[in-house]
């Protein structure tokens, strides 16, 4: 019955572009939690993506999904600038950084005074802005050049991550669902941040409101495995 019903479900989205849990409860005359748990299955095989009480269905032609570079850029810019100034707080002297390709670590590197700092990354414009520090030191992840997102994509990241100690990784994502899984458009995007956050000592989420109770099409982890998430979403930011 639970198969049939998730098939039901995948054919009513399949004509709409966002179905309500209310309104798919209704349909098939099951109560709302009944929906929630065949939403969080269809979810886990990759064939929906949830947000805010409701659903849609993942064509298979539309993984690529993500927002370039320069429009991630421009939105909740203030936001995104106000948060990566708090992640400072958390960066000291002589430390390893991991820095990913969103547009909110590069805000971060906008900000990142010149200091003995090595910073690893594979954001194209990160380099660009760390190459005009003096006294940091930069490693680039290297690789095939995505122009989309700006970033690099190294087979090689495992090997290459081997002989480097993290200190921090830095990083943000698409979305946070209700059940705190982290979420990327982008296979190589969402490899790259589950590489890092399993390597480094501590680790930092930033991600402004408008990424909550969101999901997308590659996991990255739980959200319990990050050491600090800074947001705009509450008043108190740890």
């Amino acid at each position: 019955m639970k198969q049939t019903r998730q098939q039901h479900i995948v054919e009513l989205l399949s004509g709409c572009d966002w179905l309500t849990t209310d309104a798919l409860a209704q349909t098939l005359a099951v109560s709302k939690e009944t929906i929630r748990r065949d939403l969080n299955g269809l979810q886990q095989q990759g064939k929906i993506l949830r947000q805010h009480g409701r659903a849609r269905l993942i064509q298979p032609d539309s993984r690529d999904g993500g927002e370039p570079f320069g429009a991630r850029l421009k939105s909740h810019y203030a936001d995104k600038a106000d948060i990566a100034r708090h992640a400072l707080d958390w960066v000291s002297e002589g430390m390893t950084l991991a820095l990913d390709a969103s547009s909110t670590c590069f805000h971060l590197a906008r900000q990142l005074p010149d200091i003995e700092l090595t910073v690893f990354t594979n954001s194209l414009p990160i380099c660009h802005e760390m190459a005009r520090r003096e006294r940091i030191t930069l490693i680039c992840s290297g690789g095939t050049l995505e122009r989309k997102y700006r970033c690099y994509v190294n087979p090689a990241l495992v090997t290459q991550l081997k002989g480097l100690e993290i200190d921090l990784f830095i990083f943000s994502c698409e979305g946070v669902d209700e059940e705190g899984t982290m979420w990327d458009p982008v296979e190589h995007n969402a490899a790259f941040k589950t590489q890092l956050l399993g390597r480094a000592s501590q680790s930092l989420l930033l991600i402004d409101k408008s990424k909550l109770q969101r999901s997308s099409d590659v996991k990255i982890g739980l959200v319990s495995q990050v050491t600090q998430v800074i947001t705009d979403a509450h008043p108190s930011r740890r």
